[in-house]
Formats: C-alpha cells, sequence, structure tokens
C-alpha cells in the first residue's frame, strides 16, 4: 500500500518544499484486488472487526485500510479522488508468482483466485491491476511477502519466538 499512500500524497497532500519528479511503484494495487472484495462479501462486514483483531495480533500491523482495496472502491473513489499530478513522471511494476505457491504457502488461496479472475499475481495484488503509469515490466518469482520484507520478518520473529539468537546482516 506505500504505492497508494505515495500516489495520495503527491496527489492530495502536496507537501510544501517537497518537489517530486517521479514516482515508481511496485505491484502496488492501483485497480483494487479480487482477495479484498472476496474477503469483505465472504465473511461480511459484520465479522471483519474480528478478521482486523486477529490481524493485528499475528502481526503487529494496523489493518484499517484494507476494505479501501476493494476494486469498486479503487476505481469509483480513490483513482477519481487522486488525480496524476501532471508534473510527475508515474512509473509501476508488477510482481508474479512462478507455477503454483507452495503447499505451506499463505497464499494457495488468493494466488487461485486471483490467477482466475485477474491473471497472474503475486498472491494479493495482480499484474494488470499493478499498472500505473509507464509499465516497465513484471518481476518474476517473488510473491507478495518477498516485496515488502516479511519474509525476512516472519524469519526473525520464527526465530525470536524458538529463542534463538537472532542473525543481524548489514548490507551496504
Amino acid at each position: 500500500m506505500g504505492g497508494l499512500d505515495a500516489r495520495y500524497m503527491v496527489s492530495r497532500l502536496q507537501p510544501s518544499g517537497v518537489d517530486v519528479k517521479s514516482l515508481v511503484t511496485v505491484a502496488t494495487p492501483h485497480h483494487g484486488s479480487a482477495v479484498a472484495d472476496y474477503v469483505i462479501q465472504e465473511l461480511g462486514p459484520q465479522n471483519l472487526s474480528r478478521l482486523y483483531g486477529f490481524w493485528r495480533q499475528a502481526t503487529g500491523w494496523e489493518h484499517d485500510a484494507f476494505d479501501q482495496l476493494t476494486r469498486r472502491y479503487m476505481t469509483e473513489e480513490f483513482n477519481p479522488g487522486t488525480p496524476d499530478d501532471p508534473s510527475v513522471k508515474y512509473f509501476s511494476y508488477g510482481a508474479m508468482i512462478r507455477g503454483k505457491p507452495p503447499l505451506l504457502s499463505p497464499f494457495r488461496g488468493s494466488f487461485r483466485l486471483l490467477d482466475r479472475l485477474e491473471g497472474p499475481n503475486d498472491g494479493l495484488v495482480s499484474v494488470e491491476s499493478s499498472k500505473w503509469g509507464t509499465y516497465k515490466g513484471t518481476l518474476l518469482g517473488v510473491n507478495h511477502l518477498d516485496l515488502i520484507n516479511w519474509t525476512n520478518r516472519l524469519r526473525f520473529n520464527l526465530r525470536k519466538w524458538m529463542g534463538k539468537q537472532q542473525l543481524y546482516v548489514l548490507g551496504y
């Protein structure tokens, strides 16, 4: 959702002293996600609060914008209300899992749903929905958790829960 936040900042907030020349987004659901549609439709608004509580407890992350990732919301509200700044160049990349997700992947169900309804995807966002501005290409063989570095975060937390020493790696 960082790409949507960045688009909102450029279009609506326009902070003084900030001169944005270009914006590059990666696997951003610019046109919404069938996964959000499905979850909201199948669970119903009355059960979303339980899902949100589980999400916060499992991840430590807030969830308030999940219902704003539906295809209807993005195409009827967010995109019309967040026009591109004509002085900014917009570029985007999509991402997709190659083949099927592994057996224990959290994306097995969502990947199949998106693949059936929207085509190639990273388990949460389809390549089609990722396209905004000049589309630069598709990252292959990655899922959405890889892109937001959750894979490493999950490994870090798993090691912590198991009482193992944390490994710290500095990148230059």
